[in-house]
């Protein structure tokens, strides 16, 4: 028998119910407009400025009550603190495993060998427009600045480990003070998380619209023959993230069981969106809710994820380092195996200052260069062309990075239900668990388990 065809009234209803249906069209419409009419493609770049900017007024709030809400329910300060080293710990192998293998692939692939560019024809002044003037903080200035100054000025700021800071101390001070000294202080802020989830739904409605402008505004602006200049070094850095999630999807079912497979069709929606729109932050509300009905321990998630935005830029160490070895294999300098060492060492140092910082990329590679003595500071100016183009690469590493991280050490801590995520990644229905259930239930009518084991659905996985 032919296979069947979808209706017209499924097709619709499948577009109006899916939001990766919903995205994906997006995708190829703004690809489609890019190619067809880029003047007017790159009008409609307020589209994906404006969802990014409603959802970066969510995230600050979202991390603080989530962190704080963690650490009052689990009733272990320690915990919380272990949960912190095990991070870091994770951190710093996996961005330094990103930037060994990116530097094997560069060395075996040489994407820059043979193109003899002079650096006193490239445009620097580019790549300062680009970088906007700014610089990377040096160790101290980022520790220093990951301090408040004031309550308010960290979410004015929208300063992600100032706001952690924060969202610790509270926390440790309703441990302190116990329930019944300020008995109406945590389900306040439970329930401005319940609030903040449900605008965090609002806006992901616009997620269509937002993908749609980006992408226009991507294709209009370097359409595709950019894709065609620099395809050696392009194949090589996807490539390499390529190997590098399938050794975070081997970590992954080592350390928990999981599937990486499971969770990429489990968030995506979320992965769609970050690719259309370039931004890891664009989906950070939506993922944290997803790896919490998952399983993972609100403390854990709400510790590991935000700051892995700042410490596990996996994606960015991979480009940086073969960026790195690009540059100056295009000019003709042949790094030495110190020289190589030496790259390892700032680059984990300077990608961990990155994050929000514009052009970030840029003054990591300039860096970089400097430290260095022998590339041209001038030759980062060679990846301007390409540097959005790598964007895609760099979202889908970091996000999975951030998301097997949150995971591994909720595993290592004890702060994983592996039966829920297991049924929910393999997309099964389950019952809220106990922290989820709405404020107005009584706790007696919450005995059932956490989790009801039923057919599968794919239609409550695709919904989250």
């Amino acid at each position: 028998m032919p296979p069947s065809v979808p209706s017209p009234r499924r097709v619709a209803h499948i577009l109006r119910t899916s939001l990766f249906a919903q995205v994906a069209c997006a995708l190829v419409l703004g690809v489609l407009v890019g190619k067809l009419w880029p003047g007017f493609a790159s009008d409609l770049q307020p589209l994906g400025d404006g969802f990014t900017r409603l959802i970066k007024t969510i995230i600050s709030p979202l991390v603080f009550c989530v962190v704080v809400v963690g650490i009052a329910k689990a009733g272990d300060l320690k915990a919380f603190g272990r949960i912190g080293l095990k991070a870091l710990i994770w951190f710093e192998v996996a961005s330094t495993l990103a930037l060994i293998i990116g530097l094997v692939a560069a060395n075996v692939i040489q994407p820059g060998s043979g193109m003899h560019v002079d650096p006193a024809t490239l445009n620097t002044a580019a790549v300062d427009a680009k970088t906007g003037g700014g610089h990377l903080p040096s160790t101290t200035e980022f520790i220093v600045n990951a301090l408040p100054t004031s309550f308010i000025g960290a979410f004015a700021e929208n300063s992600l480990l100032q706001v952690l800071i924060l969202a610790c101390l509270v926390g440790a001070a309703l441990l302190h003070l116990g329930h019944t000294k300020v008995p109406q202080v945590l389900p306040a802020i439970e329930q401005a998380q319940e609030i903040i989830f449900a605008v965090v739904g609002f806006v992901m409605r616009l997620a269509p619209i937002a993908v749609f402008g980006a992408m226009a505004v991507l294709i209009g602006q370097y359409g595709l023959g950019v894709i065609e200049t620099y395809a050696k070094l392009i194949v090589l850095c996807y490539v390499a993230a390529a190997l590098f999630i399938v050794l975070l999807a081997v970590a992954l079912k080592a350390v928990t069981g999981l599937s990486l497979w499971k969770f990429l069709r489990y968030i995506r929606e979320e992965m769609l969106l970050a690719l259309g729109t370039a931004s890891t932050e664009s989906v950070m509300p939506r993922v944290m809710q997803k790896l919490r009905k998952a399983g993972a321990r609100d403390d854990a998630v709400g510790l590991v994820l935000p700051t892995g935005y700042s410490f596990n830029l996996d994606g960015a160490s991979l480009y940086l380092s073969i960026g790195t070895l690009f540059i100056a294999q295009a000019v003709g300098v042949d790094l030495s195996l110190s020289q190589q060492i030496t790259v390892v060492l700032v680059l984990m140092l300077t990608s961990k200052g990155m994050a929000g910082i514009p052009g970030s990329a840029f003054l990591a590679l300039s860096a970089t260069a400097s430290s260095l003595g022998a590339i041209p500071a001038g030759a980062v100016a060679l990846l301007l062309g390409v540097d959005r183009i790598m964007d895609s690469m760099r979202v889908v590493t970091n996000l999975l990075g951030n998301c097997v991280a949150v995971f591994a050490v909720s595993r290592w801590e004890g702060a994983l239900d592996i039966e829920r995520a297991k049924k929910v990644l393999g997309g099964e229905t389950v019952e809220p668990a106990a922290e989820e259930q709405p404020a107005d239930v009584p706790a007696a009518t919450t005995k059932e388990p956490a989790v009801a084991e039923t057919t599968k659905d794919p239609a409550v996985s695709e919904a989250g």
